[in-house]
């Protein structure tokens, strides 16, 4: 009817014409397709959400050249490897909806990647490892040679639907040797099927599931003023089973892995105190408190060792050693 429609200009002229290519992408074409502004605004949001993703990515591996810095797969840390194995499995989903023209389902699948697995997991937990490290270390490289790849292989699984944005982004990375100057030139990203791993699969989702659960806990913590941020916190877990095996086996990554300054892992539920947060279905109890220490300025987590170096005494022993080095260098 007359005035009940939106014209494709008028968006490309508000939003650009990607947003207009991902409502294509986002709409199930075997049910009614429906536009709307307010549609339009929440598609929006949800572009920003994957364009912030390419520009987090880029700006973090802005010193890393793919051609002589990549650390080799044996190398990387376990969550990194986990990082991979979701990537390997969001190009299987992405190419197979391709091939089968199911494109809203593209559209969910990289959403779900750069707002679940990413932003909320992989991206947190590695800014201590990028923004603290070492510039060359094995850990940071490590951190980056992960983020290039999933910049890499998630520009082309994008560039199909959101075009223009994806030609920017390979504008601005770093190229390998043979990489062509326009993504339209690019081949599709190749399987990795060496990256999927059943058994740490299954760990990390255990892992991840631990932390959700701890994760709500010190949320309530910072509801309640006994901590500001979550590197304020110490966390003294409770476990049994399963749950105490897999987090005692994890016990020197799990404070980066929660982002908090310092985490006990204790046996034995029943002997947690009254006021301890007890996690309904798993054999926890968690109790958090202000961390102890004096708090780095340098990476805010809190630590006996700030001080200890002479020359620098705000900054905690490990990055006084790494701006001694950048010093050196």
């Amino acid at each position: 009817s007359v005035g009940n429609v939106i014209y494709p200009q008028e968006v490309i002229n508000k939003y650009g014409a990607d947003i207009l290519r991902l409502w294509v992408a986002s709409a199930d074409y075997q049910a009614d397709v429906r536009i709307s502004n307010d549609i339009l605004k929440q598609l929006s949001e949800v572009y920003r959400k994957i364009r912030n993703t390419f520009r987090y990515i880029l700006g973090s591996v802005s010193d890393f050249n793919p051609n002589t810095d990549k650390v080799i797969y044996q190398e990387l840390l376990e969550i990194d490897r986990w990082a991979l194995m979701r990537l390997e499995q969001v190009r299987e989903k992405v190419t197979a909806a391709y091939e089968e023209y199911e494109f809203h389902l593209i559209y969910h699948t990289v959403h779900n990647f750069c707002t679940v697995d990413l932003s909320s997991i992989y991206l947190d937990i590695l800014k201590d490892r990028v923004y603290t490290g070492a510039p060359h270390s094995l850990e940071r490289r490590a951190a980056q040679t992960v983020m290039y790849e999933i910049l890499n292989t998630l520009v082309r699984l994008i560039s199909p639907v959101l075009t223009f944005t994806a030609e920017e982004v390979w504008q601005h990375i770093s190229k390998e040797e043979n990489m062509p100057e326009s993504i339209q030139l690019a081949d599709w990203p190749v399987a990795h099927r060496e990256y999927l791993d059943a058994q740490l699969e299954a760990k990390w989702n255990h892992v991840l599931t631990i932390r959700g659960e701890i994760t709500k806990v010190l949320e309530t913590a910072r509801r309640n003023k006994v901590i500001g941020h979550s590197l304020d916190a110490n966390v003294t877990v409770y476990a049994d089973g399963e749950a105490f095996a897999q987090l005692l086996a994890m016990n020197k990554e799990l404070a980066n892995i929660l982002i908090v300054s310092n985490i006990n892992v204790l046996e034995h539920v029943e002997q947690a105190p009254e006021h301890a947060s007890r996690i309904p279905n798993m054999e926890m109890a968690i109790i958090v408190t202000q961390a102890e220490g004096e708090k780095c300025e340098r990476c805010w987590i809190y630590s006996g060792t700030v001080g200890h170096a002479a020359e620098h005494t705000t900054l905690c022993q490990r990055c006084a050693n790494v701006v001694e080095k950048l010093s050196d260098d």
